[in-house]
Protein backbone atom coordinates (compact mmCIF):
# COMPACT_ATOMS: atom_id res chain seq x y z
CA UNK A 1 0.00 0.00 0.00
CA UNK A 2 1.19 3.36 -0.85
CA UNK A 3 1.78 5.67 2.18
CA UNK A 4 0.02 8.96 1.86
CA UNK A 5 1.93 12.58 2.04
CA UNK A 6 0.98 13.90 4.98
CA UNK A 7 2.04 18.16 4.83
CA UNK A 8 4.02 19.25 7.70
CA UNK A 9 1.98 20.92 10.85
CA UNK A 10 4.43 24.11 10.19
CA UNK A 11 3.83 23.95 6.78
CA UNK A 12 0.10 23.66 7.61
CA UNK A 13 0.24 26.96 9.79
CA UNK A 14 2.10 28.88 7.13
CA UNK A 15 -0.64 28.15 4.42
CA UNK A 16 -3.55 29.15 6.46
CA UNK A 17 -2.09 32.42 7.56
CA UNK A 18 -1.51 33.14 3.53
CA UNK A 19 -5.10 32.24 3.15
CA UNK A 20 -6.55 34.32 5.74
CA UNK A 21 -4.26 37.29 4.73
CA UNK A 22 -6.02 36.13 1.15
CA UNK A 23 -9.30 36.75 2.08
CA UNK A 24 -8.97 39.68 4.15
CA UNK A 25 -7.78 41.12 1.12
CA UNK A 26 -10.39 40.52 -0.96
CA UNK A 27 -13.10 41.35 1.50
CA UNK A 28 -11.36 44.79 1.83
CA UNK A 29 -11.19 45.11 -1.84
CA UNK A 30 -15.05 44.34 -2.09
CA UNK A 31 -16.48 46.16 1.24
CA UNK A 32 -13.92 49.13 0.78
CA UNK A 33 -15.40 51.07 -2.36
CA UNK A 34 -14.64 54.72 -2.11
CA UNK A 35 -18.04 56.46 -1.38
CA UNK A 36 -17.05 59.81 -3.77
CA UNK A 37 -16.32 57.22 -6.44
CA UNK A 38 -18.18 59.41 -9.49
CA UNK A 39 -19.07 62.06 -7.06
CA UNK A 40 -18.16 66.05 -7.79
CA UNK A 41 -14.97 65.10 -4.93
CA UNK A 42 -16.11 67.65 -2.20
CA UNK A 43 -16.82 64.98 0.63
CA UNK A 44 -12.54 64.63 0.02
CA UNK A 45 -11.65 68.20 1.17
CA UNK A 46 -11.58 69.47 4.15
CA UNK A 47 -14.87 70.92 5.99
CA UNK A 48 -13.78 74.47 5.95
CA UNK A 49 -13.40 73.81 2.19
CA UNK A 50 -16.96 71.90 1.93
CA UNK A 51 -18.61 75.11 3.15
CA UNK A 52 -16.54 77.47 1.47
CA UNK A 53 -18.02 75.35 -1.91
CA UNK A 54 -21.62 75.36 -0.76
CA UNK A 55 -21.97 79.16 0.03
CA UNK A 56 -20.37 79.69 -3.52
CA UNK A 57 -22.43 77.58 -5.36
CA UNK A 58 -25.47 79.06 -3.89
CA UNK A 59 -24.72 82.25 -4.38
CA UNK A 60 -23.75 81.78 -7.49
CA UNK A 61 -26.97 79.83 -8.29
CA UNK A 62 -29.94 82.37 -9.67
CA UNK A 63 -33.24 80.82 -8.14
CA UNK A 64 -33.65 78.25 -5.59
CA UNK A 65 -36.85 76.11 -3.36
CA UNK A 66 -36.24 76.43 0.41
CA UNK A 67 -38.93 74.77 2.70
CA UNK A 68 -39.08 74.14 6.32
CA UNK A 69 -39.25 76.01 9.81
CA UNK A 70 -37.01 78.75 11.19
CA UNK A 71 -37.43 79.68 14.83
CA UNK A 72 -36.64 82.95 15.89
CA UNK A 73 -37.12 83.81 19.98
CA UNK A 74 -40.62 82.96 20.42
CA UNK A 75 -41.88 82.46 16.78
CA UNK A 76 -41.96 79.43 14.59
CA UNK A 77 -42.26 80.24 10.74
CA UNK A 78 -42.75 77.45 8.40
CA UNK A 79 -41.85 78.29 5.06
CA UNK A 80 -42.35 77.29 1.60
CA UNK A 81 -40.61 79.86 -0.72
CA UNK A 82 -39.55 79.83 -4.52
CA UNK A 83 -36.49 82.83 -4.67
CA UNK A 84 -34.39 84.76 -7.23
CA UNK A 85 -32.48 87.63 -7.35
CA UNK A 86 -35.71 89.87 -8.55
CA UNK A 87 -38.45 88.31 -6.28
CA UNK A 88 -40.14 85.96 -4.08
CA UNK A 89 -43.19 83.65 -4.05
CA UNK A 90 -44.71 81.32 -2.16
CA UNK A 91 -46.30 80.27 1.70
CA UNK A 92 -45.59 81.27 5.25
CA UNK A 93 -47.04 79.71 8.45
CA UNK A 94 -46.55 81.18 11.83
CA UNK A 95 -48.80 81.55 14.89
CA UNK A 96 -51.38 79.61 13.11
CA UNK A 97 -52.09 81.37 10.33
CA UNK A 98 -50.76 81.05 7.28
CA UNK A 99 -50.40 83.65 4.21
CA UNK A 100 -48.70 83.92 0.94
CA UNK A 101 -46.03 86.29 -0.16
CA UNK A 102 -45.04 87.90 -3.54
CA UNK A 103 -42.28 89.91 -4.27
CA UNK A 104 -41.38 91.27 -7.67
CA UNK A 105 -38.72 93.77 -7.64
CA UNK A 106 -38.99 96.03 -4.59
CA UNK A 107 -43.35 95.40 -4.26
CA UNK A 108 -44.05 93.39 -1.79
CA UNK A 109 -47.63 91.84 -1.50
CA UNK A 110 -49.37 89.57 0.81
CA UNK A 111 -52.72 87.42 0.79
CA UNK A 112 -54.56 85.58 3.17
CA UNK A 113 -57.64 84.45 4.43
CA UNK A 114 -60.07 86.26 6.55
CA UNK A 115 -58.94 84.66 10.25
CA UNK A 116 -55.40 85.81 9.20
CA UNK A 117 -57.02 89.26 9.09
CA UNK A 118 -59.22 89.15 11.69
CA UNK A 119 -55.97 88.17 14.44
CA UNK A 120 -54.11 90.93 12.92
CA UNK A 121 -56.35 93.17 14.60
CA UNK A 122 -58.86 94.27 10.97
CA UNK A 123 -62.50 92.12 11.78
CA UNK A 124 -64.21 94.85 9.21
CA UNK A 125 -62.31 94.20 6.80
CA UNK A 126 -61.27 91.37 6.64
CA UNK A 127 -63.64 89.71 4.09
CA UNK A 128 -62.73 92.04 1.83
CA UNK A 129 -59.09 91.34 2.23
CA UNK A 130 -59.16 87.34 1.97
CA UNK A 131 -57.96 86.27 -0.53
CA UNK A 132 -56.92 89.10 -2.56
CA UNK A 133 -53.47 90.44 -3.01
CA UNK A 134 -52.52 93.61 -0.53
CA UNK A 135 -49.81 95.64 -1.46
CA UNK A 136 -47.23 96.83 1.53
CA UNK A 137 -46.00 100.12 2.17
CA UNK A 138 -42.49 99.94 1.89
CA UNK A 139 -42.65 101.97 5.06
CA UNK A 140 -45.10 99.96 6.40
CA UNK A 141 -43.89 97.29 9.74
CA UNK A 142 -45.47 94.32 8.19
CA UNK A 143 -42.75 95.08 4.85
CA UNK A 144 -39.87 95.38 7.25
CA UNK A 145 -41.20 92.60 9.09
CA UNK A 146 -41.60 89.85 5.79
CA UNK A 147 -39.71 91.22 2.95
CA UNK A 148 -36.52 89.26 4.75
CA UNK A 149 -38.46 86.05 3.98
CA UNK A 150 -38.39 86.82 -0.17
CA UNK A 151 -34.31 87.89 -0.14
CA UNK A 152 -32.23 85.05 -1.64
CA UNK A 153 -29.45 86.67 -0.53
CA UNK A 154 -30.40 87.47 2.93
CA UNK A 155 -31.98 84.40 3.46
CA UNK A 156 -28.61 82.30 2.34
CA UNK A 157 -26.05 84.34 4.18
CA UNK A 158 -27.95 84.54 8.00
CA UNK A 159 -29.00 80.66 7.64
CA UNK A 160 -26.10 78.61 5.74
CA UNK A 161 -23.54 79.19 8.89
CA UNK A 162 -22.60 76.92 11.53
CA UNK A 163 -21.31 77.72 14.53
CA UNK A 164 -18.11 76.44 16.63
CA UNK A 165 -15.32 73.81 15.19
CA UNK A 166 -16.28 71.89 11.39
CA UNK A 167 -16.07 68.60 11.12
CA UNK A 168 -17.46 66.15 8.19
CA UNK A 169 -19.90 63.42 9.82
CA UNK A 170 -20.06 60.92 7.06
CA UNK A 171 -21.91 59.91 3.42
CA UNK A 172 -26.10 60.53 3.67
CA UNK A 173 -28.46 60.78 1.00
CA UNK A 174 -31.07 64.10 0.47
CA UNK A 175 -34.23 63.11 -1.75
CA UNK A 176 -32.11 60.55 -3.25
CA UNK A 177 -28.92 62.48 -3.98
CA UNK A 178 -26.18 61.89 -2.31
CA UNK A 179 -24.60 64.26 0.15
CA UNK A 180 -21.50 64.95 2.89
CA UNK A 181 -22.16 66.28 5.71
CA UNK A 182 -20.54 68.79 7.35
CA UNK A 183 -21.32 69.25 11.08
CA UNK A 184 -20.68 72.49 13.33
CA UNK A 185 -19.04 71.70 17.07
CA UNK A 186 -20.12 67.96 16.79
CA UNK A 187 -23.87 68.89 15.22
CA UNK A 188 -24.70 71.51 18.69
CA UNK A 189 -23.54 74.11 15.89
CA UNK A 190 -26.02 73.10 13.20
CA UNK A 191 -25.65 70.40 10.47
CA UNK A 192 -25.85 70.80 6.30
CA UNK A 193 -25.98 67.90 3.83
CA UNK A 194 -23.63 69.14 0.47
CA UNK A 195 -24.64 67.56 -2.51
CA UNK A 196 -22.32 64.75 -4.09
CA UNK A 197 -23.61 64.99 -7.37
CA UNK A 198 -23.38 67.85 -9.65
CA UNK A 199 -22.87 71.49 -8.58
CA UNK A 200 -22.62 71.15 -4.10
CA UNK A 201 -25.44 72.80 -3.43
CA UNK A 202 -26.77 72.94 0.35
CA UNK A 203 -29.60 70.40 0.34
CA UNK A 204 -30.37 70.36 4.11
CA UNK A 205 -29.97 72.48 7.47
CA UNK A 206 -30.14 71.56 10.45
CA UNK A 207 -29.89 74.79 12.68
CA UNK A 208 -28.24 75.18 15.72
CA UNK A 209 -29.98 75.39 18.95
CA UNK A 210 -33.11 73.57 17.79
CA UNK A 211 -33.83 76.45 15.39
CA UNK A 212 -35.14 74.71 12.46
CA UNK A 213 -34.77 72.27 9.68
CA UNK A 214 -34.98 73.62 5.85
CA UNK A 215 -33.96 71.86 2.83
CA UNK A 216 -33.44 73.17 -0.40
CA UNK A 217 -33.95 72.25 -4.07
CA UNK A 218 -34.26 73.12 -7.85
CA UNK A 219 -31.21 74.96 -7.43
CA UNK A 220 -31.18 76.60 -10.82
CA UNK A 221 -34.68 76.13 -12.17
CA UNK A 222 -36.60 79.65 -13.29
CA UNK A 223 -39.88 79.68 -12.44
CA UNK A 224 -42.43 82.44 -13.42
CA UNK A 225 -42.68 86.09 -11.42
CA UNK A 226 -45.42 88.72 -12.31
CA UNK A 227 -47.57 91.27 -10.23
CA UNK A 228 -50.99 90.48 -9.43
CA UNK A 229 -53.47 91.89 -12.07
CA UNK A 230 -55.85 94.38 -10.55
CA UNK A 231 -59.02 92.09 -9.59
CA UNK A 232 -56.34 90.12 -7.49
CA UNK A 233 -55.15 93.47 -5.80
CA UNK A 234 -56.97 95.70 -2.72
CA UNK A 235 -55.34 98.76 -1.99
CA UNK A 236 -55.38 98.76 1.84
CA UNK A 237 -53.69 102.04 2.35
CA UNK A 238 -50.33 103.06 3.74
CA UNK A 239 -50.66 101.23 7.36
CA UNK A 240 -51.42 97.08 7.39
CA UNK A 241 -52.17 95.42 11.09
CA UNK A 242 -50.02 92.31 11.36
CA UNK A 243 -50.13 89.92 13.85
Amino acid sequence: MTAIARTPAHCRTALRACGLALAATVLAGCGGEDPDAGTNGVGKLPPEKIQSRTRSAADAAKDVHLAGTVVTGKDTYRLDMRLKAGGASGSVTAKGSAFRLLRVGEKLYLKADADFWKRAGDTSAASKLQGKYVKVPQADAAYKKFIGFTEKDVLMSGLLTLHGKLATAGHHEQGGVRTIRVTGDGGLGGTLDVSLEGTPYPLRLVRAGHAGTLTFSDWGKDFPLAEPDGSQTVDYGSSLPTS
